[in-house]
């Protein structure tokens, strides 16, 4: 059994791989449906191999049928009980994809299923660490886990004038219910969105890309000026965040060392680098609320991330520099 286990897992690993170098191969044009195919039975495989391991080597065949192994669907509902998890619904919706797109074959799937695929790549990688002990970028190096991303936005109109009136309804009946599913769950397990915007600044460290006014140029843009609330840009208190860097520091097996022995991350560290790189004067990574007697502050995502990959660089000595 440990042979058929090991087994699985290499062929899983090598559809995985198929599959991301397939996407993001440029001169594929159904990289799509190529994907769906090879990314589901990369899962299929992990997940079989997991059930070999924890069920037995009779979990994974028909009880009717011994010469026959159920389907991904069938492993899917065992090992993800929960039908309302965010990564079970993703998962599902890329099998109907995987099983329908050979009918209704079109290159603009893309723009509808690219979040979903996205978020799949890392539920993946995730869960062949917890269920494996396998680090798939170890075999996949990080940075090649983004999908590459078109910037076309899903056009109703073009796509009703493009294709005949079945693929048409079918496609946009999918986006419709894709984007109803995205409303009714936030969660990064179901789907990852990216999103575009533009302000205006005066401090051009803050800026990832510049324009310019010209008065002369064909197009227009209108300027807005937009109250932002900070309950979506940042949501989270120091107690949060100190839990989500500690949850990073523990998956990538980082210690930290402060005073010549191995420490968790604390709220006095926390404090020491908000002093020490001026996280709440930074709008990026602080908010402070005014209304109150004395200020408040909730942080941004990016100040997690930031905090992090400063830790990462040098967790036996980042500590004691600070507090220096």
């Amino acid at each position: 059994m440990e042979d058929l286990t090991l087994r699985l897992l290499e062929k899983s690993k090598e559809a995985f791989s198929m599959a991301i170098e397939l996407y993001n191969k440029p001169t594929i044009r159904y990289r799509v449906e190529g994907f769906s195919i090879f990314i589901c039975n990369a899962w299929e495989l992990m997940l079989k191999a997991h059930m070999l391991k924890t069920i037995g080597p009779k979990s994974i065949y028909y009880p009717d049928n011994p010469n026959r192994t159920i389907t991904l669907e069938n492993c899917i509902q065992k090992i993800f009980t929960n039908n309302k998890d965010p990564l079970r619904i993703n998962l599902e919706k890329i099998i109907e994809l995987r099983n329908t797109s050979t009918h209704f074959i079109t290159e603009d799937y893309e723009m509808v299923y690219v979040p979903l695929f996205q978020a799949c790549v890392l539920n993946f990688n995730e869960k062949m660490m917890a269920f494996h002990n396998i680090d798939m970028t170890t075999i996949i190096p990080q940075n090649f886990l983004s999908l590459s991303v078109s910037m076309k936005a899903l056009n109703e109109t073009e796509i009703i004038a493009k294709y005949p009136e079945e693929i048409a309804s079918k496609m946009l009946d999918m986006k419709n219910k894709i984007d109803e599913l995205s409303i009714n769950n936030s969660s990064a397990k179901f789907a990852i969105h990216i999103e575009h915007h533009h302000y205006l600044t005066k401090n051009k460290d803050n800026a990832t890309s510049f324009v310019k006014i010209d008065n002369n140029a064909d197009s227009s843009v209108k300027i807005i000026k937009e109250l932002k609330d900070p309950n979506n840009t940042h949501g989270l208190t120091a107690k949060s965040c100190i839990s989500k860097i500690r949850e990073r520091l523990t998956k990538e097996g980082i210690e930290l060392w402060y005073n010549g022995s191995v420490t968790k991350f604390t709220s006095f560290h926390f404090t020491n680098f908000c002093k020490y790189f001026g996280i709440k004067e930074n709008e990026r990574f602080c908010y402070v609320h005014k209304q109150f007697s004395s200020p408040q502050y909730s942080y941004s995502l990016q100040a997690v991330e930031f905090i992090f990959e400063e830790l990462r660089k040098d967790p036996k000595n980042i500590l004691n520099n600070i507090k220096k």
